[in-house]
């Protein structure tokens, strides 16, 4: 079993690995298309207006709003988190459908203005939420990327809809105390708003033995091979709210 003082230094080395290419990274995120999730088939869609959070009949809807992390960036459609979740909670027979409006390059800010449609349009009764990875990579205030997740958390609970809160570290380039505030910020806001936060995204991929080997080219995007972690960190903090 690896010590925590290995984890440690292997976290710490991904991070200025990161930090390499972050400037790059948050140029480039600014350029990338939005690609909004496919849209539900229209047979859900019929159903989701009669009243029944969106999904068949008995279904309730799980929405997941996230930026690249989520919506399968530079891997094979179907092997992200998100879609190896769908699978799993068919494989326990659980009666959701998942909707993944995740946005390559989205912040905060692009969440909170696109969320209100989302809501109406599928009604979810549970809400993922993993943004705030870009903000940090554009070095946006801290304040603004508080707020932005705030309100999002607000406007999903007075739809009705649980909230689950995913965490991110991001790499020291813009210094130690920004790094720890953003980290801090998630905290502040599951706290506040009385949700259940996932603490790090990547825990076990980024302080991985190898943490280079789990990552695309940028080393900031997990392989396909990290994201069964990645739905492994989120699922036992999402199994309660699936009750």
């Amino acid at each position: 079993m690896m010590g925590d003082g290995m984890r440690a230094r292997n976290r710490r080395q991904w991070l200025r690995d990161c930090s390499l290419l972050a400037g790059t990274l948050a140029a480039a995120l600014g350029s990338l298309p939005a690609h909004a999730a496919p849209k539900a088939p229209a047979k859900a869609e019929a159903e989701g207006k009669a009243g029944d959070g969106g999904g068949e009949r008995g279904q309730r809807t799980l929405l997941v709003v996230g930026d690249s992390l989520s919506a399968e960036y530079g891997i094979a459609r179907g092997s992200g988190w998100v879609a190896l979740l769908e699978q799993r909670l068919s494989q326990q027979k659980l009666s959701w459908r998942v909707v993944n409006a995740s946005v390559s390059g989205d912040t905060t800010a692009g969440g909170r203005s696109r969320l209100p449609a989302l809501l109406q349009q599928h009604r979810p009764a549970l809400l993922i939420i993993e943004l705030g990875g870009n903000d940090a990579l554009r070095g946006l205030p801290l304040a603004s990327t508080e707020d932005n997740l705030q309100a999002m958390v607000q406007a999903a609970q007075a739809a009705g809809a649980r909230v689950l809160l995913v965490g991110m570290q991001v790499p020291p380039n813009y210094g130690r105390r920004y790094s720890e505030d953003f980290e801090q910020l998630f905290v502040r806001v599951a706290k506040t708003s009385k949700v259940t936060l996932v603490p790090m995204l990547l825990a076990g991929i980024a302080d991985a033995p190898d943490p280079v080997a789990l990552f695309q080219p940028d080393r900031i995007h997990p392989k396909a091979e990290a994201h069964p972690r990645m739905l492994d960190n989120v699922w036992p903090a999402l199994q309660p709210l699936l009750r």
